[in-house]
């Protein structure tokens, strides 16, 4: 099939690209083979798919049940979430997840990176979402991280949960080095969790410092680990919140290690512009990680979702565009050329951080995976808040439902 008049990732001059047995075999000014089914796209938007790269599945659409987050914080809301995984249950899961699914495949999104909470005995939400990772391929595509929620250390039989966690089909380990009860705790989860995935090939996809504390450095001992057992980009740190309450002394320091590591890093700016600086007064933290710095440093970031109608946060209905909107006015990337490039947020960057590069993308030879969007160019899409018109994957297009 021939695809015409496209604007492809913010090209100067429309072009054409052909698609044949699920994969993108020409990109050019092409002209249509005899008898071969042509698409006019009338200079709409083409971009590679959508990836979230940080959402919590198993979680969402369960804001006040069986409690509202009164507080807004982090730790009550993981207190709620302690209650709501009393009632849990597979047909629950599945339902709540699979609606999810729908809707971000309703905005694009083809890939999906979930954290899966694994501080259960039951390991139910776990178990499910392996199954769902398979059911749902044909729409997304669906990377497991094994979530300690309440902690490797500080939670009963946390290290023989993960491990169990990854023997079950974890695509990636988990941590939450500033939820441990000490210092102590805190290194030993991240040694614990670094060591688990490199002896099963794993990566690694840490919660880190996601708090208001300056002194909370999860951050230098993954980025040590990651050098150490040169593991390097396929280690994310998520969250990172505290970096935005580093000194400038220490972040300086920091960042030849952050370099030297290669590790990626994932900010969620909806989540974090809403939990972060709860504890303050005036001035008011606005606690999201240093995007910018790391960005300009060379270091990958990507932009999550975090949470969808969940204990963490009370909106969200899978549309990243919402995601890249507030990240760029909260990081104060609001000049021509950051507007422009801030789909690569969601895409070619997170691409990296989910690993998966060598199949993504706008390319001959590659999966014929896009999405087509109602704009000119990305700058007008994100104005205009513009729809996905059509999503394909594999060569095939998506019913969005």
């Amino acid at each position: 099939m021939l695809f015409r008049n496209a604007c492809l990732e913010n090209s100067s001059s429309l072009q054409d690209f052909r698609v044949e047995d699920g994969k993108f075999t020409e990109i050019g000014n092409l002209s249509p083979f005899e008898g071969e089914d042509i698409k006019d796209l009338g200079g709409k938007l083409v971009l590679p798919p959508f990836i979230e790269s940080h959402v919590h599945l198993d979680t969402c659409l369960t804001a006040g049940d069986p409690v509202w987050n009164m507080s807004g914080t982090l730790f009550e809301g993981i207190e709620c979430w302690s209650k709501r995984k009393e009632r849990l249950n597979e047909n629950d899961i599945r339902e709540r997840v699979k609606k999810a699914v729908h809707m971000y495949a309703s905005h694009g999104v083809q890939f999906i990176r979930t954290h899966v909470d694994v501080t259960d005995p039951a390991l139910m939400a776990m178990k499910t979402m392996t199954e769902l990772r398979e059911e749902l391929r044909d729409v997304m595509e669906i990377q497991i991280v094994a979530f300690p929620q309440e902690g490797i250390l500080s939670f009963p039989n946390g290290k023989e949960l993960l491990t169990e966690a990854v023997k079950m089909g974890a695509d990636a380990v988990g941590a939450i080095p500033h939820f441990e009860f000490t210092r102590e705790y805190s290194v030993e989860s991240l040694n614990f969790a670094m060591e688990l995935a490199a002896r099963y090939d794993k990566l690694v996809d840490v919660h880190c410092d996601e708090i208001d504390d300056g002194s909370s450095r999860g951050l230098e001992t993954l980025a040590a680990r990651a050098l150490e057992l040169e593991m390097f980009d396929k280690v994310t740190a998520s969250h990172t919140t505290a970096m935005h309450s580093y000194n400038n002394a220490y972040v300086f320091k920091l960042m030849r290690l952050l370099k030297m590591s290669r590790i990626n890093f994932v900010a969620n700016p909806l989540v974090n512009i809403h939990l972060q600086g709860r504890t303050d007064t005036y001035p008011k933290r606005r606690g999201v990680t240093r995007v910018k710095e790391l960005m300009e440093a060379g270091i990958n970031v990507s932009f999550g979702h975090d949470d969808i109608f969940d204990p963490w946060y009370p909106l969200g209905n899978g549309n990243l565009r919402d995601v890249v909107f507030m990240g760029l006015h909260v990081c104060q990337m609001m000049g021509y050329e950051d507007i422009m490039n801030s789909y690569r947020f969601i895409t070619h960057n997170a691409a990296k951080t989910l690993h998966i590069t060598g199949r993504y993308g706008i390319e001959k030879g590659k999966p014929a995976s896009f999405v087509v969007m109602d704009a000119k160019d990305y700058y007008e899409a994100l104005n205009k808040n513009a729809v996905v018109s059509e999503s394909y994957k594999d060569g095939e297009k998506i019913k969005i439902q």
